[in-house]
């Protein structure tokens, strides 16, 4: 049973693995697939469903978060239109590409052309709003007055729509002005708030020439992410289809983002995935081959073992230690003895050890000792070997040198001293005197 769940595991990782291939080379080859008769169109590689309520705002310009988007993948993202003269032009350059886009239409502009929403709607691209008037001071804006802004604008959109179900919950603040209440309010109703990953700077008075460069030179630097483009532009209809070219000339492809609905759930990604800035340990964490997650048909479960599985004469189970003297008695069979060797039985913890008492013939020399003494005071400092006769001389001299100036030194000490007494002895009369003549001379008065 067991090994039957083994074989069915295998044959499911091995399927699931090659789907995954084929997966892969079916994206590669979405834009051969896709776009009938255009080999060379770059395409639409994937589709990504999103989910709002989990990520509500994305664009590493100004969020933490931005689309979880492989490397060299692209989201193109369009603003302020639809109009007619420039955006049916961006529409048949997609068209011709096979390339499905998002683009954030004006309230006010909707109302205008509401063909144009339904076109964009029909060629497949996803539809957001980008406030009702375009204002440019969302970030003055209280609660209710911002509230007001982007419910206006989805209500002309929707108005042009022949299903409210088609327009999706993504919404861009004009002039990509953070303000604290749009994206409070917009996180309430469940709307993801678009920035976007860099810009060709195509609202500009600039030429198409360099809003082309603009665009590939910053691609290149992030290697992939939301592309803010406007389809009201006459320099951006220009540079449109030479950038979609590099884009296909240098390996990038084109993915399209759709809201996620009950019917259709959001693309499984994994939290670092959304980083718009990941660290190193997140970037590691998405290196690191997931474990596949295994479904099983049945979920049976093996039975819990008796005690007759056991062999016990009484059926009881040997729970506590028993030696195997012991066990062989109750018949149960032991391992057979190791043929290594078996260690030697250790002393006990307590033991003392007690060191041999030093025998007396350790202390004894083996032959006599010679020892030389000379005269106190015979040798100089540091001076080694026999004195000589003469040297002795002149050290006893030198002795008897300092013993006579000690005692002339002995004698003069001697005589300071008794001069010092006999001054003292002097002085103790002198004044002696003097008290009795003052006594006398108070007696005769």
């Amino acid at each position: 049973m067991v090994g039957g769940h083994l074989t069915d595991i295998r044959i499911r990782s091995r399927a699931a693995f090659c789907l995954a291939i084929l997966a892969g080379f079916a994206a590669q080859a979405a834009s051969a697939a896709d776009c009938p008769g255009r080999p060379d169109a770059l395409g639409t590689s994937r589709t990504l469903v999103v989910d709002p309520h989990a990520h509500p705002r994305v664009g590493s310009m100004q969020y933490p978060e931005t689309l979880p988007l492989r490397d060299h993948e692209v989201v193109l993202s369009f603003d302020d239109g639809p109009l007619p003269k420039y955006s049916n032009q961006i529409l048949q350059i997609l068209a011709d590409q096979c390339i499905k886009a998002t683009f954030f239409a004006i309230g006010q502009q909707a109302r205008a052309n509401p063909e144009g929403v339904r076109k964009l709607i029909a060629a497949g691209h996803t539809v957001g709003t980008h406030s009702q008037n375009h204002p440019l001071t969302f970030r003055k804006m209280s609660y209710d007055q911002a509230k007001l802004e982007i419910e206006q604008g989805i209500a002309s959109v929707t108005a042009a729509l022949s299903d409210p179900a088609q327009l999706a919950p993504f919404f861009r603040i004009p002039g990509l002005e953070r303000a604290e209440p749009v994206e409070t309010y917009a996180a309430s109703m469940g709307i993801q708030v678009w920035s976007a990953d860099f810009l060709a700077d195509d609202w500009r008075h600039i030429s198409s020439a360099r809003v082309y460069d603009l665009a590939i030179k910053r691609l290149e630097a992030r290697g992939k992410g939301i592309l803010l483009l406007h389809d009201i532009q006459p320099r951006t209809v220009a540079a449109l289809p030479r950038i979609l070219q590099e884009m296909k000339a240098r390996g990038y492809r084109i993915v399209h983002i759709v809201p996620a609905t009950p019917e259709q759930p959001a693309t499984p990604t994994e939290p670092e995935e959304w980083l718009s800035h990941p660290s190193a340990a997140a970037v590691a964490a998405l290196q690191w081959p997931k474990v596949p997650t295994f479904v099983y048909a049945e979920h049976a479960t093996l039975p819990a073992p008796a005690l007759s599985d056991f062999d016990s004469p009484s059926g009881a189970l040997l729970l506590a230690f028993e030696a195997f003297e012991r066990a062989k008695q109750h018949g149960v069979p032991v391992p057979r003895e190791s043929r290594w060797p078996h260690l030697a039985a250790l002393p006990p913890t307590n033991a003392t050890t007690t060191l041999p008492v030093p025998a007396a013939d350790l202390f004894t020399l083996a032959g006599p000792i010679k020892t030389a003494r000379s005269p106190a005071g015979s040798r100089q400092a540091g001076q080694i070997g026999p004195v000589s006769q003469e040297a002795a001389r002149e050290a006893r001299a030198s002795a008897g040198a300092r013993t006579g100036s000690r005692s002339k030194q002995a004698t003069t000490d001697q005589n300071s001293v008794r001069r010092r007494a006999e001054h003292g002895t002097r002085h103790s009369k002198h004044v002696s005197q003097r008290r009795s003549v003052k006594m006398a001379s108070l007696k005769k008065r």
